[in-house]
């Protein structure tokens, strides 16, 4: 048989729990740190490079590591939003059960929500208390307060964790954004580079055309001048 666990257990426990949530969360920040170095170095890389035809390896190959770290961090915020679900789920279900112990009676979600919400136990649970007795309801007041405690510091600490990842995600969602922005543009200029060599070799195709066509056109203009100043000129010199 289970028995639930007691005041100092579930302080124990807390602080354990408290302790990992600690832990997590300074890798969390190590992490987006790292991601906003990350950022600030693409940016210095992407003013520095030389973009030649085609995307470089290393943009291919940064694009498919946040695309692959933006994938993670979204599964780990659901894990974390369905953690802080199960808690919030299981304490209703606690309070609901101590509610039933000291009253008889199975609470509604009203009920329940006014409890977690406020903490105020003792004004919820009056009625019980005058019925049974300060004394013996107190102890089951005390141990919804323990709770309500500990689940409103690990709500919080929660809160905080999926804040941070919410934060990384944005980070890598606009990284991944610039990375897919540079392809593309990279990926257009070369487009362009290519029409613009095809236009080149178009403008000196028609550059020697009519370089051939001046030069046709001046020697017909020079044998008009002949066909026109040889007679001119015989005649003159006969008369």
């Amino acid at each position: 048989m289970n028995f639930p666990p007691t005041a100092e257990e579930l302080k124990a426990l807390r602080s354990r729990i408290n302790a990992n949530i600690v832990a997590v969360l300074k890798k969390a920040r190590a992490i987006r740190t790292q991601l906003e170095e990350m950022d600030r170095a693409n940016a210095a890389n992407r003013r520095l490079s030389d973009l030649k035809d085609g995307t470089p390896a290393i943009y291919r190959t940064r694009i498919a590591v946040t695309n692959g770290l933006r994938k993670k961090l979204k599964e780990l915020m659901m894990e974390f939003q369905g953690l802080r679900q199960r808690m919030m789920s299981e304490y209703k279900d606690t309070v609901g059960r101590r509610y039933f112990t000291v009253t008889g009676e199975y609470p509604d979600e009203e009920v329940i929500e006014k409890i977690i919400a406020n903490g105020n136990e003792e004004e919820v649970l009056g009625k019980a208390i005058q019925e049974h007795g300060r004394g013996k309801v107190l102890e089951t007041v005390v141990e919804i307060q323990d709770r309500h405690d500990a689940a409103k510091e690990v709500e919080k600490s929660l809160l905080e964790l999926h804040q941070v990842f919410l934060d990384m995600a944005v980070m890598v969602e606009a990284q991944g954004e610039k990375m897919d922005d540079i392809e593309h543009h990279v990926l257009h200029a070369s487009h362009y580079v290519k029409d613009g060599t095809k236009n080149l070799h178009t403008a000196k195709h028609y550059q020697k055309n009519s370089r051939k066509w001046m030069c046709i056109g001046i020697i017909l203009l020079l044998i008009l001048i002949l066909v026109i100043v040889i007679p001119v000129a015989t005649s003159l010199s006969g008369s």
